[in-house]
């Protein structure tokens, strides 16, 4: 017996082991409903009995409840399930913004009653209580449409519910468009699963009412006539329609300061959460000091914000330290609150490319193989010299990422890193030795070489002079294609000496290149169909290829391996000149726009003018200039906000831009100035003529976001030579001539729409 006792006691000691290793599975939704994200995260065992109260199974969308408490479940395409079905749910947990359940195996038991739904209120829905769960809702009809989604195989019916709170999206498994008419401004009870919006950290944005059929929609009161009766009312005059009840609480929150912008913006965060505050304030706030910020909750392009916020700065230092994050963590999304949009992070790549914009700097950096911005907005006041990185430097970039997509059920988002500072780029190693100038370089001494060698070994065998005279051609001709690639010369000149380059080392076959985007290069057989064909696709550092190399080769001969390294050795120069060339165009594009507005920016219009008067001098011809000033564009933007604001520069610029000809320039030189250069035939009658163009741009108002603008411009001109015979002279005279309008002016109210708040 006491020798069984060790024994007993081994075994003992495994089957403990193993059970603390598997542990049981959950058999109840109130014991997964129990889990805190932590524990949901590392993947529990579950195997439930619940009843579906909505299904979509092209989107593996189910929502079960049991007992009060209810779940989302992550399914299968192949799980056919209706609301009602009892069903046996197997799969594992997973941290969401309530716990989850990743289903794998299920089991229909029968199908019975769909639970009572739960009377709920849009406080409760926003608030989260009753997530997941079958209720209903009281609500008047807002919009009502059919709409398309890339995964559905039918349309689906979407609502736009205002509750006494706030509005709810519904959508309805329906694409009848008959029963959608008379819905329109119908008070009804909707009755459906409860989910959400949330941003990339699971937060809540917004309410999303599920519902299976339009038999969910009951109708309490239809609206007293049909929308489509009503009178029409001129598109001018809408804006007493318009009506808004702001219930909104003003809230107070604290956190470090970890990102600001005067006027615009202020990040503060607290751990891993953080918020975008939008305010107007100027006041001096310290990076790293504990801040705290009043103002009405917001969502905008599916993130929280707090808008027109207030900021005070504690002067109370609590630093938080940038976490350092890979490329992956940063683009890569998912259901799990882990999202790094407007957390400060630190990240290490290569910087490719550099340059200075009208409004922000700009550091384009690749790490991981994929590219990424650094962006440095500039502030108020005098500009800072720019901060020089060889290129090809590793950096550590530290700074706010903001991300273009809110939705967490996305793969993959572009990302951007928001620098407070130049201190925010900081080089951890220089640009390795073997770049392209330096091989250009090795490549000409090793010719040099070759010369010598040759010169001196005359009385080699003839075919080895041949060999070293061909190699020497094929490395002088790549390294005019290197030098070619960081000119001037044109992407297709450049292809097609890539095509000549690799037919020449295929002993003159025919070679031609064919890009994704471009026309075909090269030396394009007349009858292809009778050489044998060999290919190498043009390889991108991300993304889809960029093209194909081809070469025609004797059908006769066997195929042979350097055919291969000559078309691959080809497709890697293409890769470089292709890409080279597309960042220097959206490089360039970025220091000569203005991004707002899509025209021109003062540098490329100062620019412009000096290429004009350059021709001008010589030609005899007279050019003018008009100088614009917005009037009255500061209370637009105290009044509804720097977006309108935005808006209105961008509608105004557009209508500008349509009554100009062809060879005029119009550009935006900073705020709301604007200036266009134009040719002149017959002098200043021609220029007046184009001045009262562009003053009737103004005769009809601005539709600006549902606001009627009647915006009004002050205009100065000046002639060439008459007025100025240089950029500068020309520029300070329309500057004087626009002046002496706006002060001849009597003060003008400028038309603003009339609003209700409570």
């Amino acid at each position: 017996m006491r020798r069984l006792l060790p024994t007993f006691a081994i075994l003992f000691a495994c089957a403990a082991t193993n059970w603390a290793a598997e542990p049981a599975p959950l058999t109840t939704l109130r014991a997964i409903h129990e889990l805190s994200n932590v524990e949901a995260a590392r993947q529990l065992p579950v195997a439930f009995e619940a009843t579906v109260t909505y299904s979509r199974n092209y989107e593996r969308t189910v929502f079960v409840q049991d007992d009060g408490i209810a779940l989302f479940v992550l399914g299968k395409e192949d799980w056919s399930l209706l609301p009602g079905d009892r069903v046996l749910i197997q799969g594992s947990t997973r941290s969401s913004f309530h716990p989850i359940v990743v289903g794998t195996e299920f089991k229909l038991l029968h199908h019975g009653a769909l639970p009572k739904p739960l009377p709920a209120t849009y406080d409760d829905l926003i608030a989260g209580q009753h997530d997941s769960r079958l209720i209903t809702i009281h609500g008047v009809v807002r919009a009502a449409d059919l709409v398309a989604s890339p995964v559905a195989p039918v349309r689906s019916t979407s609502l736009q519910l205002l509750t006494s709170g706030g509005y709810v999206d519904v959508t309805v498994d329906s694409d009848n468009a008959d029963a959608l008419n008379g819905l329109l401004d119908a008070e009804v009870e909707v009755t459906g699963a409860a989910g959400g919006r949330f941003d990339d950290k699971m937060e809540m944005t917004g309410i999303v009412i599920h519902a299976p059929d339009l038999a969910s929609i009951k109708v309490i009161r239809r609206p007293g006539a049909d929308s489509w009766s009503l009178p029409v009312t001129p598109i001018y005059e809408i804006v007493p329609g318009y009506r808004v009840l702001d219930l909104s609480t003003r809230v107070r929150v604290e956190g470090t300061i970890t990102y600001y912008q005067p006027g615009t913006a202020v990040v503060l965060q607290t751990g891993n959460r953080n918020l975008w505050i939008r305010t107007l304030t100027h006041n001096p706030l310290r990076i790293g000091d504990m801040g705290f910020a009043i103002g009405f909750p917001d969502v905008h392009d599916g993130f929280l914000t707090l808008a027109r916020g207030e900021v005070r700065d504690s002067n109370t230092p609590a630093p938080i330290t940038p976490l350092l994050v890979t490329w992956e963590q940063l683009a890569v999304n998912g259901m799990t609150p882990v999202g790094h949009h407007f957390n400060l992070v630190s990240i290490e790549g290569l910087v490719v490319m550099a340059g200075r914009g009208a409004i922000q700097d700009e550091y384009i950096l690749v790490a991981d193989g994929h590219p990424f911005s650094a962006i440095y907005r500039h502030p108020d006041g005098p500009l800072p010299i720019m901060k020089q990185v060889p290129l090809g430097s590793r950096v550590r970039v530290t700074g706010i990422c903001t991300v273009d997509d809110a939705n967490p059920f996305d793969p993959t988002v572009p990302f951007e890193i928001l620098l407070r500072s130049f201190d925010d780029v900081v080089v951890v190693a220089r640009p390795s030795l073997l770049n392209i100038r330096n091989l250009i370089i090795l490549v000409g001494l090793l010719l040099a070489v070759i010369i010598v060698v040759g010169i001196r070994g005359w009385t080699l065998e003839r075919n080895v002079r041949r060999k070293t005279s061909a190699l020497a051609a094929l490395e002088s001709r790549r390294g005019r294609i290197l030098e070619d690639i960081n000119g001037v010369r044109p992407l297709a000149e450049i292809l097609e000496e890539i095509a000549a380059m690799v037919s020449a080392t295929l002993g003159g076959a025919p070679c031609w290149c064919e890009p994704a985007d471009g026309a075909r290069q090269g030396a394009y057989p007349q009858e292809p169909h009778s050489l044998r064909i060999v290919q190498a696709e043009i390889p991108s550092r991300a993304g889809p290829p960029l093209g194909t190399l081809y070469a025609g080769l004797n059908p006769r001969t066997p195929p042979a391996v350097r055919e291969a390294e000559a078309l691959h050795s080809g497709a890697r120069l293409a890769t470089l000149a292709i890409e080279t060339r597309r960042l220097y165009s959206d490089l360039r594009r970025r220091s000569e726009f203005d991004l707002l507005t899509d025209i021109p920016n003062r540098f490329a219009m100062e620019k412009f003018m000096e290429l004009q008067i350059e021709e001008a001098r010589h030609s005899g011809r007279v050019l003018g200039l008009i100088y614009i000033d917005l009037d009255k564009f500061k209370p637009i933007n105290d009044t509804y906000g720097h977006h309108v604001g935005d808006v209105y520069l961008q509608a105004v610029a557009l209508r500008m831009s349509r009554q100009l000809l062809g060879g005029d320039m119009l550009a935006r030189l900073g705020g709301d100035e604007f200036a266009a250069m134009v040719l002149l035939h017959h002098g200043r009658s021609d220029l007046e003529k184009i001045v009262a163009r562009l003053e009737s741009c103004f005769d009809e108002p601005f539709s600006v976001e549902g606001i009627m603008i009647h915006g009004e411009a002050s205009i100065g001109v000046a002639l060439f030579p008459e007025d100025g015979a240089t950029k500068d002279n020309l520029l300070s005279a329309a500057d004087a001539a626009m002046y002496i309008v706006k002060n001849a002016k009597r003060p003008i109210e400028m038309s603003l729409p009339q609003s209700s708040h409570s």
